[in-house]
């Protein structure tokens, strides 16, 4: 009788050791000891930058918000020094303006008293206008010869000088023949007063003291 085993031959584990020459048992084992030694250094390394760079990424965060919070508190300082210029600048227009008018307070009255006064006969004045340059008259005349007589009489005046005819036109009114003129003149600005200088004391004074 023939009998067929179907059943897998046991097999045994064989362990083989490769040996390489040179190197122990206990070398491979320091080997693999020292690289992952070094691999735990490296990983705690990447930590340790990554972990610094966060730090300086978040200074660098903080100076910039507070560089621009200091820029808002100056802008905002700017717009009011501006603000105080241009209000400053106001006043100062308000109180020129003012003082020109009250050094020139009295220069109308004086002014119109002036012009009547130097009037010839058979001159009238219509208007008078004063502005920075000087003052302008107009007025009528009977004839060119009382228009060139109020000139040279205005002329005599310390108030007005440089008078110069600007327009002299015929008219004709009511059966009556006239010139209307328009003269333009400068006038001549009161001085400021100037105050006294002090008086110097006497050398002995001085030396008493």
């Amino acid at each position: 009788m023939i009998r067929i085993n179907l059943l897998k031959p046991e097999t045994k584990d064989i362990r083989e050791t490769v040996a390489v020459p040179g190197i122990s048992e206990e070398g491979r084992k320091k080997g693999t000891s020292l690289g992952n030694l070094v691999f735990l250094l490296l990983v705690i390394g990447l930590g340790l930058f990554y972990f610094f760079q966060q730090k300086a990424f978040d200074r660098e965060n903080t100076s910039l918000a507070e560089a621009r919070q200091e820029k808002s508190q100056l802008q905002y300082v700017e717009a009011k020094l501006e603000e105080q210029r241009k209000a400053r600048e106001s006043l100062d227009r308000k109180i020129t303006l003012i003082e020109s008018l009250n050094a020139q307070r009295d220069l109308a009255p004086r002014l119109m008293d002036e012009l009547s006064r130097r009037l010839p006969d058979w001159v009238w004045l219509s208007e008078v206008t004063y502005d920075d340059k000087g003052i302008q008259i107009k007025g009528r005349a009977l004839s060119n010869n009382l228009v060139a007589d109020y000139i040279s009489s205005l002329e005599a005046s310390p108030q007005v000088m440089n008078v110069n005819l600007v327009s002299s036109t015929q008219r004709a009114g009511q059966g009556d023949q006239f010139l209307e003129f328009a003269l333009r003149a400068v006038i001549e600005k009161k001085p400021e007063p100037v105050p006294a200088p002090e008086k110097a004391e006497p050398a002995d004074k001085k030396g008493e003291k």
